[in-house]
């Protein structure tokens, strides 16, 4: 079975493409690029390792780019992520795509609030906004923030998993009442970029709130033992994050909608 992600690949790649007769043909096609290019945008500031050259900067450091503003970066470009999925369902011509691309609309507003603010404790701990910072100011306090801000990681948990509308917050694709929602005249390669939009952005919320909260790719010293290790530890913190997505997915059903957006508003 390790090859099926493979072959699947190959057959979304020269499977037909319908586009539909309704559809304003240009933002059909744009959108689902728009979705994947802030997808991997929202990930260049963060740090998946130590640095090479015993602690200093250097331009081999696993960080494309370590700014100063780097979580502010983040939550700036997240946010354009709907603009991919709301003009993807309302350029396909289709109710059922023009009610989930809304619902994707309301619930990402909701839940931004709630998400930045779950940050600013961090924030007042660390006194930067690099990233790079962050997970520094962790190693100088010798403590990971996510003991200093525990409201704050279980809210920013609640949020990531609605702002990635994985389940049980994935209504803008709820099949029962709206077929696919924002999908349902997607095929082909098109339908799977929306997918890689989606995994993409569940690796940048597990991502940051490694960083942020679980002290990123450092672990009590360990990480000093021999170059690379630091990543190592970095994606194994991830990998929890992912496995926890995967494990909401199994276990719990899909919420209501008014339920969904009175938890966003009162958290």
């Amino acid at each position: 079975g390790m090859f099926q992600p493979l072959a699947d690949a190959v057959k979304m790649a020269f499977k037909e493409q319908i586009v539909p007769a309704q559809a304003k043909k240009a933002i059909f096609l744009v959108a689902p690029i728009i979705s994947v290019i802030v997808a991997l945008s929202a990930f260049t500031v963060v740090p998946i390792g130590n640095s090479w050259i015993s602690g200093k900067p250097s331009i081999w450091d696993p960080v494309i780019g370590d700014v100063n503003i780097g979580l502010l970066w983040i939550l700036s470009v997240s946010s354009l992520a709907v603009y991919g999925i709301v003009l993807g369902g309302w350029a396909s011509g289709n109710r059922y795509s023009l009610l989930g691309s809304l619902r994707s609309a309301a619930q990402m507003v909701s839940y931004e609030t709630s998400l930045g603010l779950a940050l600013s404790g961090v924030l007042m701990w660390a006194g930067t906004l690099s990233m790079v910072g962050i997970v520094h100011a962790q190693l100088n306090m010798g403590i990971w923030f996510v003991a200093a801000q525990p409201l704050g990681f279980v809210i920013y948990l609640i949020a990531g998993v609605a702002e990635v509308n994985r389940a049980p917050f994935d209504l803008p694709e709820a099949e029962q009442e709206l077929t696919a929602g924002y999908l349902t005249e997607y095929s082909g390669l098109r339908w799977s970029i929306y997918q890689m939009a989606e995994y993409i952005n569940m690796i940048t919320v597990s991502a940051v709130a490694s960083t942020l909260f679980l002290g990123g790719w450092s672990f009590f010293g360990l990480t000093n033992l021999f170059p690379g290790f630091s990543i190592i530890i970095f994606l194994i913190k991830v990998a929890l994050f992912l496995f926890l997505f995967i494990w909401l997915r199994a276990t719990l059903p899909r919420i209501r909608y008014d339920r969904l957006m009175r938890l966003g508003w009162q958290t």
